[in-house]
Order: C-alpha cells, then structure tokens, then sequence
C-alpha cells in the first residue's frame, strides 16, 4: 500500500522506538503501520543488531527493511548526559516510549519512570523484557528462544519420541510484540480517560504462554500434561500432513465433526463415521491410526492439484504445505494483497509484508521501507528545536 490522503487512525501520535532485537521494535513497526510518528532511537556506534540479522544485499540487511518501516532513524547515546537530556526533551513531545534494556538501566541513566514522567505526564512507557520488571529472573539477559522454552511450548512441539521442539523464527518475540502493541493502545485509551500516562510491563514469556491456550487450567484441574504428538491432535483426527502423489504435502483438519464427515466420505471410507468412536474429537483422535492410514493412502494416490480440488468440492478444510516461494505466488495472498512491493530508495522495489489488516475507513500503509542508521537525526532533533550549535556540542561529546 502506498500512502493515502485518508487520515490514518494514529496520525497525530509520536512513538520513540528504543527497542531492539525483535518484539519492540515490531511493536513499534505495527504502530507506524496505522499512521503513528515513529522515531527509532539508536546508539550511533552500535545500531539495532536486527540490520544485520539475516541475508543481506549490497551489504544492507534486508530484515531491517522490514523492521524499521514507517519509522525514522536518529542517533542519540542515552548513557552521555547530553543524550539523556536530549532523550527528556524528545519524551515531552511523545505520547509513547519503548525499551527493552535489563531492568534498571535507564534507572541507572537517571532516565526512569520518575524523570520520564515528570518531563511528560502523558506519556506511555512500554517496558519489553525477557521476565518482567520484577521477580527472580527479572535481571537475567533472555531472548525469545528462552521464552519457547520456558513457556512449555517446546514441550509439546516435535515427535513424540524426539527432543523437544524449537522454532526456527522468532515466535515469541513476534506474539510479544502484538501484545504489546495492544498493550500500548489500551494504556493510550486509558489515558484518554484519565488524562495520564503508565507503565507497561511487558514480559516476553507471557504472551506465548497465553497463545498456549488451556494448558495451566487442564493441569490445574485434572493433572494433565499435554504430551508431544507430531502434527497429531488430541482433540480431533484425522489431523495431519500427508504426502501427496507427486512429491507434494498437504495439511488436512477436522475440528468440526461435519468437516470429519466429509473428508472420509470423501476418501471412500464413510463405513467409518458409523463407528461409536467416531462420533466426537477426542475419540477419533484415538483412533487416528487408523484415520491416517484411511487419508493418506487415498492421497497418496493423486497429485497435489488434485487432492486440493477434490476437497474444496467436498467442502473439506485442506490447505498445501507452502515454503516461501509458493506463499509468493499463492492467489489467496496475492488477492489479499499479504505480499505487497514497496520502493526502496537503496535497493529498489522490495516485496514484503503488508499492514497486518485491513481497516475500511483509514487503512494502514507503509509509507517507506527501513532507513539507514541515524538518517533522520539532524531533522528531527532541529524539529525539537535543537540549533546547529547544539547538534555540534552533541556530537562532540559523542551522544549523537
């Protein structure tokens, strides 16, 4: 999406971006993404390590294009005095800050809740870290691979007779930086009632434990401990992935019964649905020996484009199992527009990501792609009313 004339939903709102390595600074991108000011805040010899994760082209990381959308890039050592008081005029032009250092460093810069809500009432102060801001492991280094672990997420993720299960992407950062983006606009809405600000504390290893679902109240209630199960379901079969004629995968679910139905007629074996044990979830995930032997061996003998037709006619739920080159050509995305080509002044058209939904009165958009570290710095800090005199003391002093 290109930017439009239409007023965005959080035009009019400043974010400073403090952030790094991977969920406040998502956080921040989702806030820019709907219109939101967002100034990200780097050291100027150690930028975000996310610009140089990944593949990169030409020497530029290309993770940061993404990361760092919507946002301009200042400079600014907090540690130096003239950084911090450079950041305290910044937070009195702000409505929202987030960070993400080791619980009580900005204390230690004199630039906690107490100076930072004394220079602005009003502001929001979104605090990401591994554990919290209190409790026993609050001052240890985490990152997000710690919090699949803790969360009980590799726990159940992998084979049954394998080693627990990590994921190759940053999931817990990713659901921590949703929920802290909704963290900040309920924090802004209640503001709008009182009239002040707030801390946020936002603990990596909670979200994905939500995402988790009933886990701690199953336990709680009934000793149970869910196990690893592969791409089986306890609550539901046939659930799994099956090879298809032609080398291919396909994932199939049966959540609701009627679905269940369909897929076995389907595959000619309705004989099935007559068992006792057919009739609920958790009783065909019982059974789901043999309910896989009954799907796959009927897929394994039709190409993939033929398994994905038959089932859609049988209005049976079944998706492909895509890698990145198939998600780039997939009709459902292109319609959605998922994948969208922004202009990178660098490097040119870069396909990425769109805005995370879609509004139909004031929709996001992605105005420009990551910029280099401290592009924006001079502009920014002369709108804060700094003079070239000042911006040359700063520099000297090594805070810019």
């Amino acid at each position: 999406m290109t930017e439009t004339t239409t007023t965005t939903p959080l035009s009019g709102l400043r974010v400073l971006d403090l952030a790094t390595l991977f969920a406040g600074p998502l956080a921040a991108t989702m806030l820019g993404d709907f219109g939101a000011e967002v100034i990200k805040v780097e050291h100027p010899t150690k930028p975000d390590p996310s610009r140089g994760h990944g593949p990169s082209k030409d020497g530029i990381g290309l993770w940061w294009k993404l990361l760092g959308r919507n946002k301009r890039t200042i400079t600014l050592d907090l540690s130096k005095p003239g950084g911090r008081d450079t950041l305290l005029r910044l937070a009195a032009t702000a409505d929202v800050i987030i960070e993400n250092f080791r619980p009580g460093t900005l204390e230690k810069w004199d630039l906690g809740w107490a100076e930072l809500s004394a220079a602005n009432p009003k502001l929001v102060l979104a605090r990401v870290t591994a554990f919290g801001q209190f409790g026993p492991y609050a001052h240890r280094p985490g990152f997000g691979t710690l919090a699949e672990a803790m969360s009980g997420f590799a726990a159940i993720t992998g084979e049954p007779d394998a080693p627990p299960t990590l994921p190759p992407f940053g999931l817990a950062d990713s659901i921590a930086g949703l929920a802290t983006a909704y963290a900040v606009m309920t924090a802004l809405a209640a503001r709008d009632r009182t009239g002040e600000g707030q801390v946020v504390d936002m603990a990596i290893i909670e979200p994905i434990l939500t995402a988790l679902g009933p886990q701690p109240l199953w336990y709680d209630q009934l000793g149970h401990v869910q196990p690893r199960t592969g791409n089986r379901s306890q609550n539901n079969a046939p659930r799994n992935t099956y090879r298809t004629a032609d080398g291919s995968w396909v994932a199939v679910s049966t959540s609701a019964q009627s679905i269940a139905e369909r897929v076995l007629r389907l595959v000619g074996r309705p004989e099935l649905i007559d068992e006792p044990w057919f009739a609920t979830g958790a009783d065909r995930a019982r059974h789901a020996d043999i309910l896989d032997a009954a799907v796959g061996d009927w897929i394994a003998q039709r190409t993939r484009t033929e398994v994905l037709a038959a089932f859609e006619k049988a209005e049976a739920a079944v998706a492909p199992i895509q890698d990145v080159r198939d998600v780039m050509e997939d009709p459902q995305y292109q319609a959605l527009d998922t994948i969208t080509t922004v202009d990178d002044p660098e490097l040119g058209p870069l396909r990425m990501q769109n805005v995370l939904f879609r509004l139909s009165a004031t929709p996001g958009a992605i105005r420009w792609t990551g910029r280099p570290h401290g592009a924006d710095t001079d502009t920014v800090l002369s709108e804060l009313g700094l003079t070239d005199t000042e911006l040359t003391t700063l520099r000297q002093e090594g805070a810019l």
